[in-house]
C-alpha cells in the first residue's frame, strides 16, 4: 500500500514539474514575439516575415515602373535619371582635344573615371556632373567633325525612393532592438536580440552601399568621349571607322561613275561629230559623188 502511494506522488510532481516548463517556454516565446511585433510594428510578424513581404512590395513596385505607381507611391517625387552617352569625334590635333577635355573637366567639376591614350587616339570615361551634361556634351561635340553620338537615359525613381525608404525604415527597426537590448531579462532573449541587431546592421550595411552607387550614378552622368586624329595615308586602313569606310567605299564608285559619265559625254561631245566628218568624206570621194573615182579615170584616161 505504501509502495502505491509513493509511485503515485512521485506520477503526480513529475506531471507537475514537465507542464511548468511547458507553460514557462510557451510564455517566453510569445513575450519574444511580442517583442518583434513591437519592432515591427504589424502586430507579431516574424523578421522573415516582414523582410519577404518588404521584397514582394519592392519587385511588384519595380516591376510596374510606370507613373502611375510613381504618382500613387510618391506623389511629391523628383525623377531621378541616370543618364549615359557616347560620342566619337575626329580632331585635327589630338593634343590641343585634350587640353579642351581638361579644361572642360575644371570647368564643369567633372571628373575622368578611365581613360586609354593611343598613338593617334583618345579614350575617356566622364564623370559628370547631372545638371551641366547637355553643355557639357554639346561642347566636346563642337571639338572635331562628329562621327557617332549615342545616348540613353534610364528612370530610376522608383527605384531610388524604394531604397531610401527602405534604408530609413531598417534603421528605425534597430534602434528600437538596440533600445528592447537593455530590457532584455533573460539570456535567450539578449542572445536573440543580439543577433537579429547584427542581421539588420549587416542589411543597413549592404542597402546604403546600393542607395549611395544609385545616387552617384543619378548625380553625376556617364559621357565615354572617343577622339580619333586625322587619317593619314599609313593609317588609313587601321584609324577609318566602320561609318568612314562605307563612305570611302561610295567615294570611290562616285568617282568611277564620274569617270564612265566623262567619258560618255566625250563621246557624246567630240565622238559623233567626228563620225559626221569621216562619213562625209566617204561620201565625197567614194560614195555617190566619187571624187576619188572621178580624178582616177582621168589619170587613167
Amino acid at each position: 500500500m505504501k509502495r502505491k502511494l509513493i509511485f503515485l506522488l512521485l506520477t503526480a510532481s513529475l506531471l507537475f514539474t514537465i507542464g511548468c516548463s511547458k507553460s514557462s517556454r510557451a510564455s517566453k516565446n510569445e513575450n519574444y514575439a511580442m517583442v518583434q511585433g513591437r519592432a515591427y510594428g504589424d502586430g507579431g510578424e516574424s523578421p522573415r516575415a516582414a523582410k519577404a513581404t518588404a521584397d514582394l512590395a519592392y519587385e511588384e513596385a519595380g516591376a510596374s515602373g510606370d507613373s502611375d505607381s510613381l504618382s500613387a507611391n510618391y506623389p511629391d517625387a523628383e525623377r531621378k535619371l541616370i543618364k549615359r552617352a557616347n560620342i566619337s569625334v575626329r580632331v585635327e590635333n589630338l593634343d590641343a582635344a585634350e587640353d579642351s577635355v581638361n579644361a572642360l573637366l575644371k570647368k564643369y567639376n567633372a571628373y575622368a573615371a578611365s581613360s586609354n591614350i593611343q598613338e593617334n587616339s583618345r579614350y575617356y570615361s566622364l564623370r559628370v556632373p547631372a545638371n551641366y551634361y547637355d553643355i557639357f556634351l554639346a561642347e566636346t561635340g563642337g571639338m572635331g567633325r562628329l562621327i557617332n553620338r549615342y545616348e540613353n537615359t534610364e528612370d530610376v525613381t522608383l527605384r531610388y525612393y524604394d531604397l531610401e525608404g527602405r534604408l530609413a525604415n531598417k534603421k528605425e527597426l534597430l534602434k528600437t532592438f538596440q533600445a528592447y537590448l537593455g530590457k532584455a531579462k533573460t539570456i535567450e532573449e539578449i542572445l536573440s536580440v543580439e543577433a537579429r541587431i547584427s542581421d539588420l546592421q549587416y542589411e543597413i550595411e549592404g542597402t546604403g552601399i546600393q542607395f549611395r552607387n544609385l545616387t552617384n550614378n543619378i548625380d553625376y552622368a556617364t559621357i565615354d568621349l572617343n577622339l580619333f586624329g586625322p587619317v593619314t595615308s599609313s593609317m588609313q586602313n587601321q584609324e577609318l571607322t566602320f561609318g568612314e569606310r562605307v563612305k570611302q567605299l561610295f567615294n570611290s564608285f562616285g568617282d568611277f561613275l564620274s569617270v564612265v559619265a566623262m567619258i560618255l559625254i566625250g563621246i557624246v561631245i567630240y565622238g559623233i561629230p567626228i563620225l559626221l566628218i569621216l562619213g562625209l568624206l566617204y561620201l565625197l570621194f567614194f560614195g555617190k559623188i566619187g571624187l576619188a573615182k572621178k580624178l582616177w579615170k582621168l589619170i587613167k584616161s
